[in-house]
């Protein structure tokens, strides 16, 4: 409730006679470590969101969240180049958060006010409305550039700073944050900054981000999510099932059969899909903390993959493609050009020869630049 005062989250007002007002709530819950323990209890005032209505209590409300391949682009970089790792918290972020829109909010219980017949006026976004998530983004984003700071195209939530050939790099979910990067001067004025800004928390070296347990060694960087499935076995009631060795039985196609008895529509189409799901529990049980190492091998070639397959999928014949992306505005010097991998002869063939046809106007232009590069070499 101080933070709340302290931060002028609201005003006391009559209520306007053509306005409505929406509801709150308390809503407390407990933040743990890494390892399982309480790290403390929290008690956040809410408001009752699903009461709002579009284009009266509030209009957009899209707001980027990181990409977990961003942040392991960031982890890969900060291993090879030993770079630091910070994490930071922002304290009631959405606190921060603007309001654009006219909001009016029931008083909070336990709250006496001052005066009687009054609502809350809401100033700041709050913990609950549609808005607050983009509100509080547009106010960080603001924040950053006016330090310098320049958003990536590629994820909106990654901050990047160049100074005499080093590089800052910032990326938030939500609340939580990583700093990282080789200009040790840069990181030091970027926290003061945003401590100017924001009640931030220090949480030191990375730790713990997104439910993935992040543990560096001078081999590299080792993460696991084995709380997150510890916690996962426990809640549906499987910490004690039989553990399989791979998450799926080899050769094994799940399909469409009018002869399967269905189950819950919503969740899996037959209970061929439910038995799937459940052998990749009994896969996390035989290994919870399996996960992925960033080894520190210096290996920082850009190479670009990418496969298709024609029809592939046996149900409904549609096709599967994928492809890998490549870092490109973080800025480091690559050693050497990019190697693009691809198995499909005709997009070689197109690449190499003056291959045109009808079927293939809708490529002329990147086949166009592909072709010129090629030439050029």
């Amino acid at each position: 409730m101080d933070s709340l005062r302290d931060n002028k989250t609201w005003n006391l007002v009559p209520l306007p006679k053509d306005k409505k007002i929406v509801g709150c709530k308390w809503v407390f819950s407990i933040k743990h470590k890494a390892d399982g323990s309480i790290e403390r209890y929290k008690a956040r005032l809410v408001a009752k969101g699903y009461t709002q209505t579009y284009g009266i209590d509030y209009q957009e409300t899209f707001s980027p969240v990181a990409k977990l391949n961003t942040v392991r682009v960031l982890l890969s970089l900060a291993a090879n180049l030993d770079w630091p790792l910070h994490q930071f918290d922002v304290k009631n972020a959405f606190l921060h958060g603007n309001l654009n829109e006219e909001v009016y909010m029931d008083i909070p219980p336990g709250f006496v006010p001052s005066q009687a017949k009054v609502v809350c006026k809401l100033q700041k976004a709050l913990y609950g409305l549609k808005q607050s998530p983009r509100a509080w983004f547009g106010r960080f984003n603001t924040a950053m550039k006016k330090f310098g700071f320049k958003q990536s195209h590629s994820d909106h939530t990654l901050f990047l700073k160049h100074r005499n050939r080093k590089v800052t790099a910032l990326i938030i979910y939500v609340d939580d944050m990583i700093i990282t990067g080789d200009d040790k001067e840069e990181i030091s004025k970027l926290q003061k900054h945003l401590a100017t800004e924001f009640e931030m928390k220090n949480l030191g070296g990375l730790k713990y981000f997104l439910g993935i347990e992040v543990a560096r060694s001078e081999q590299g960087i080792f993460l696991s999510q084995r709380k997150y499935v510890l916690d996962l076995l426990s809640e549906i009631g499987m910490l004690d099932c039989k553990p399989a060795d791979t998450p799926i039985v080899q050769n094994h196609h799940l399909g469409e059969y009018p002869d399967q008895k269905p189950t819950d529509k919503e969740r899996y189409q037959s209970e061929d899909h439910m038995d799937a799901v459940m052998r990749i529990i009994r896969y996390l049980k035989s290994a919870p903390g399996k996960g992925l190492m960033f080894s520190k091998n210096n290996h920082l070639e850009v190479n670009g993959y990418t496969d298709a397959d024609w029809a592939g999928s046996a149900t409904d014949r549609r096709s599967t493609s994928g492809y890998f992306t490549f870092v490109g505005e973080v800025g480091f010097p690559p050693t050497s050009v990019m190697n693009l991998f691809c198995d499909n002869k005709a997009a070689i063939s197109i690449a190499q020869n003056p291959v045109q046809h009808d079927r293939t106007k809708h490529v002329e232009v990147d086949r166009h630049f592909i072709k010129q590069n090629l030439e050029a070499k």
